[in-house]
């Protein structure tokens, strides 16, 4: 069995749980915190979800498909990125969860993400997860 090494990033939030949903699922809120990135999906379980955008210069079209909803609590999904230089295969898919939780009357918002090959991968995947944290509470504190 292939370790895997799992990338988290959590911050607090001073936002309604309905505030902090809508920026999880609106496709309009995800481009402003998602360094421009265009998501289109239904957000049913099941349906696929797709990431457009430019990168560095480069375009890209990223894919995953839905895998839970509990409105204003979770979103996981499945995630793949043509820019990883991987085969487009299962086994190359990434879990991303988005977890919240209320904490002393605020919002505490969990991004875990899976199928890390290496320490340093799921080090660097929490830094990014960090730097859309902070783009989130920002639009949404904002």
């Amino acid at each position: 069995m292939n370790q895997t090494y799992i990338a988290k990033a959590v911050i607090i939030i001073n936002a309604p749980a309905a505030k902090v949903w809508e920026a999880l699922i609106k496709p309009e809120m995800i481009k402003q915190y998602l360094f421009g990135t265009e998501v289109t999906t239904d957000w049913e379980i099941g349906s696929p979800i797709t990431y457009r955008g430019i990168w560095q210069g480069k375009a890209y079209e990223d894919k995953g498909v839905v895998v839970e909803v509990v409105p204003g609590e979770k979103l996981v999904s499945t995630f793949w990125s043509a820019l990883s230089g991987l085969l487009d295969v299962p086994e190359n898919y990434k879990t991303v969860g988005y977890e919240l939780y209320p904490e002393h009357g605020l919002k505490r918002l969990t991004i875990s993400q899976n199928n890390n090959s290496t320490q340093e991968e799921a080090d660097h995947s929490s830094q990014n997860w960090r730097m859309v944290l902070d783009g989130i509470k920002k639009v949404v504190e904002g």
